[in-house]
């Protein structure tokens, strides 16, 4: 993984589908007109550096300079941004009626042209490096200049520093101070750019030496916690030395073939009706997002990732009002602040399975590793017994609270579910990887801690059954007896636990899962009118609904307990049909429970509003409705990510069912992973499944095609 490190339909006029098919060519956004600020901005990234790009009407092209690690002292602002830049052409080469803004998604690049003037911005793919090139048919004068804004303390937030300029070099940090928690002190992130044959204009600009038909600038980006800002300088001196200019040509290259292998990795493109060419944009560009901030140092932040915006027209409500306000607030603000929820990430990282995209997943698993120690320790303290969970909300280095049965009740208290949902995960990402070293050394120690934690932390029933109370049933049902998602979540991880291969388990640990699962109470189930319907929890109580989740469906998905292709899916698809929130968008989950179901044409109907539900205060087509969240929300396009795939093929134990919940109406080629380090590749045409091809050949025997 590298630590530093990549697009529904705005409007005829803005953003266009390419008459080509060509995966992902078909996708590139357009512009033609020129932005009134940032929240006109589109994205592009490495992985861990990301760029909100946006042309003024004056010609100057700015962007904002995100970071997966540039944490501030703010933690209710979280992940700020690194800076902003701002390019400037002389003579003007952008004007209106010659202006164009492209984001290539083939190459992760961003070409704005006009007046035989063209400027590429991209981020190396292999180097936390930008690049700015213009190509120009007559000589022009380039000047790139830092626009901060961050000049003041403001709350907790100090101000940004910029240093003396030095050999044509312009460098800038943001120091986190010391009154902080301190896992944050002395984090310092900042950038310098350098150009060839630039010189120092000012203490925040360098210029071309000489106006000249092509230039090239680069910002040299680094975050690290470092003693002294002298060592910070020196290492930022160092990664510029090592990722200079170089051989441009030969790095472009390489940026390129990443993407390159990235695009080809998989695919899903839908035609048959402009829904379906509108959701085959809304699927390449949700992708492209999570490509763009998924190999950094830090998993994706579910509210806005790291291409949050300015919002000048953001409002609040004051308490005892109900009246809003306004509250305009800049791209270092967020919603929802920066710590993680699981339930709100969960779902970006889900699709990356089908997709073959596991190292844009490592990230998520590094983190929670490095929390486990420190949560198993507070558990031991707590407690006094092994095992380790993680919280539903918590900052990325973790931690826990001592809560006692009598303690007071709230959303996530008493929740201890994500550890499960996690190991769940993980054992799927082993299952299509077969990486047995990842496995035994990052990801059985974090499945092992969270079954031992639920084993030790609760106590047997009179029927020497797990009783699991008081536990939250998600953040709908508070202090419960047995709730559905955790007891699921145990009778699907444990069987899937101990059929691991004896390589990468020990005695101990096969007999400890094999025992609680025999101590195991059944997911709760119950009737109503005549129905039998899964429970949110054990049968004989009553419980105030807090939240608008369904957590009874939590055995379909995640725990894919019910679903195509099970026994008593009536059961499932009953329980489903009788749910009293239903709702779809944002971090709601109902269009994967559809997919799951067997639900061709609700999936479709959900499908279609997720990617296509592009906030209507950002242009880019795939910067979503924010939600019960903060826009670009990524709950949204990561739920029509999975649900898509998932109407297409289905996979569990051996099995590969394709088409289970597919429109008929609907053409897709696909190539999608399954288990067993497999691809699957083929035509879905009027419900019937063509030009199939599986790698390896063998695995083909397993795949369950729909009735003809």
């Amino acid at each position: 993984m590298i630590q530093y490190c990549i697009t529904g339909l705005f409007a005829a006029s803005v953003a266009v589908l390419s008459a080509s098919p060509v995966w992902p060519d078909s996708a590139n956004v357009s512009w033609t007109e020129f932005a009134k600020d940032s929240q006109d901005s589109m994205p592009v990234g490495n992985g861990d550096i990301g760029l909100n790009v946006w042309t003024e009407s004056n010609g100057d092209v700015l962007f904002y300079i995100g970071k997966t690690d540039s944490w501030t002292e703010q933690q209710n602002s979280g992940l700020g941004k690194v800076g902003r830049v701002r390019v400037s052409i002389s003579p003007n080469p952008f004007v209106a009626g010659n202006f164009s803004q492209t984001l290539k998604l083939r190459e992760s690049e961003i070409l704005i042209r006009g007046s035989g003037t063209t400027l590429r911005l991209w981020v190396d793919a292999n180097a936390p490096v930008i690049r700015i090139e213009t190509d120009s048919d007559k000589p022009v004068t380039t000047t790139v200049t830092l626009d901060p804004w961050r000049t003041e303390q403001q709350d907790r937030v100090t101000p940004d520093v910029v240093m003396p300029a030095e050999n044509g070099r312009i460098t800038w940090y943001h120091r986190n101070s010391g009154k902080i928690n301190p896992e944050l002190l002395d984090r310092t992130f900042g950038a310098t750019i350098r150009g060839d044959h630039f010189a120092g204009l000012t203490g925040k600009s360098i210029q071309s030496t000489n106006p000249a038909k092509s230039s090239l600038a680069s910002v040299h980006v680094l975050t690290t916690a470092t003693g002294s800002i002298n060592e910070w300088k020196a290492k930022l001196d160092l990664q510029v030395t090592s990722s200079g200019s170089g051989d441009l040509t030969k790095t472009r290259e390489a940026h390129r073939k990443w993407w390159a292998e990235f695009w080809d990795r998989s695919h899903v493109i839908v035609t048959g009706d402009p829904d379906a060419t509108r959701v085959t944009q809304g699927y390449i560009l949700q992708r492209f997002i999570t490509a763009c901030a998924g190999r950094g140092a830090y998993p994706i932040k579910f509210n806005g990732s790291i291409f949050v915006t300015d919002n000048p027209a953001n409002t609040r409500r004051q308490k005892g009002s109900t009246v809003d306000i306004p509250d305009p607030i800049n791209a270092d603000n967020r919603g929802w602040g920066g710590q993680y929820w699981f339930q709100n990430t969960r779902p970006m990282y889900w699709p990356r399975l089908a997709a073959g995209d596991f190292d844009l997943i490592k990230p998520l698993f590094l983190m929670y590793h490095s929390i486990l120690e420190r949560n198993a320790a507070q558990v031991k303290e707590f407690y006094g017994h092994e095992g380790a969970y993680f919280r539903e909300t918590a900052p990325f280095w973790g931690g826990l609270k001592k809560l006692l049965p009598g303690d007071k009740a709230g959303y996530t208290e008493h929740y201890y579910l994500p550890i499960l949902e996690l190991g769940t995960m993980m054992v799927d990402y082993y299952d299509h990887t077969g990486d047995m070293e990842f496995m035994r050394e990052k990801l059985l120690p974090v499945i092992s801690a969270g079954v031992t934690f639920y084993d030790q932390h609760f106590a047997r029933g009179t029927d020497g059954k797990l009783l699991l109370d008081p536990v939250n049933s998600i953040e709908m049902f508070w202090k419960t007896r047995n709730p559905a998602p955790d007891l699921a979540a145990l009778h699907f991880l444990l069987p899937r636990l101990i059929a691991l291969p004896d390589s990468l388990t020990d005695t101990a640990s096969r007999a400890q899962w094999t025992r609680l699962l025999a101590e195991l109470p059944p997911v709760p189930i119950g009737e109503k009118e005549g129905k039998r319907l899964l429970l949110p929890y054990e049968a004989g109580q009553t419980h105030e609904g807090h939240n608008t989740e369904v957590p009874e469906m939590y055995a379909v998905y995640p725990f894919r307990l019910y679903g195509v292709g099970k026994p008593d899916l009536k059961l499932a698809v009953d329980s489903f049909n009788s749910r009293t929130i239903k709702r779809t968008g944002c971090w709601h989950q109902d269009p994967v429970w559809k997919a799951y179901l067997g639900l061709a044409a609700e999936a479709k109907r959900d499908v279609v509003f997720n990617l296509t539900n592009r906030d209507p205060r950002l242009r880019f087509p795939a910067f979503w409705e924010k939600g019960h969240d903060y826009a670009p929300d990524q709950d949204n396009g990561g739920n029509g990510e999975n649900a898509l795939q998932l109407m297409l093929m289905q996979c569990e134990g051996k099995k590969i069912i394709l088409l289970p919940s597919w429109p008929k109406e609907w053409t897709a080629d696909f190539k999608l992973h399954a288990p067993g380090k497999t691809i699957v590749e083929g035509r879905a045409e009027n419900g019937r499944v063509l030009n199939l091809k599986v790698t390896p050949p063998a695995r083909q025997a397993d795949v369950v095609l729909p009735d003809s």
